[in-house]
């Protein structure tokens, strides 16, 4: 990377961090996201990582750089935070439009062992109790590599590379506390996920892992040889 790297870097810079690393004294990453910026300060202060750090809270549909300006975007398990489909496609694009290349990680709705369909288990009632709770879905439900093949091409994207590895780590993401569902205001529905979250829990709170992880690195595809000099006419 001999420019910059951009990256929606999510919650405390743990994304954010290697990849300051990764450009050296030399390169800068811009730190991109909305709301989640708690302990950023202290995580990229004790790292010695803060003067590499150039963060930025925007709305990533709308990225206010020039065209190809960044050697790397990268989407660290951010899709799931995007709520929809065509928000998805939206940001995906725009890390197109600013980025040489753009890599995208994320978890899949794989379980391979019982710790990680514990995880699962308990994980994919976020989306449903957040819905419940404020009328709009949240941390949705992990997406398959084939659905972010599909995010990536109808964005307008190639994929060079993908593939799939298993971080064999314990993973406590999928925890949300039981309080969150004793607010659903509807009785039905507050039940009914109570007695999901109880049983969730309890298979979670035995041993929960990390399930495997998707990652694509793609690019815009290349103009027909001979566009630009008709373009130019």
């Amino acid at each position: 990377m001999h420019r910059q790297s951009f990256i929606g870097c999510g919650a405390h810079a743990l994304t954010t961090v290697p990849l300051a690393y990764l450009v050296g004294e030399t390169g800068r990453v811009v730190a991109v996201d909305r709301s989640r910026w708690r302990f950023f300060e202290e995580v990229t202060t004790a790292a010695g990582m803060k003067h590499r750090i150039i963060p930025l809270k925007l709305d990533a549909r709308e990225l206010p750089f020039p065209f190809k300006v960044f050697d790397l975007a990268v989407l660290a398990h951010g899709i799931r935070s995007l709520k929809n489909e065509e928000t998805m496609i939206k940001v995906i694009s725009e890390m197109l439009r600013i980025a040489d290349r753009v890599f995208i990680v994320e978890s899949l709705p794989v379980a391979n062992n019982g710790r990680q369909e514990a995880h699962l288990k308990l994980y994919n009632l976020r989306e449903e109790i957040f819905e419940a709770l404020f009328g709009e879905k949240d941390d949705l439900h992990y997406p398959t590599l084939g659905k972010l093949t599909e995010l990536v091409e109808k964005a307008g994207g190639n994929v060079i590379e993908s593939g799939t590895f298993e971080p064999d780590l314990p993973h406590y993401l999928a925890y949300i506390p039981r309080k969150y569902v004793e607010r659903v205001k509807d009785e039905d529905k507050r039940a009914e996920l109570l007695k999901r979250w109880d049983r969730a829990y309890g298979k979670w709170k035995r041993g929960t892992e990390h399930p495997p992880v998707g990652w694509l690195l793609i690019e815009l595809p290349s103009p027909p040889l001979g566009a630009g000099r008709r373009a130019g006419r």
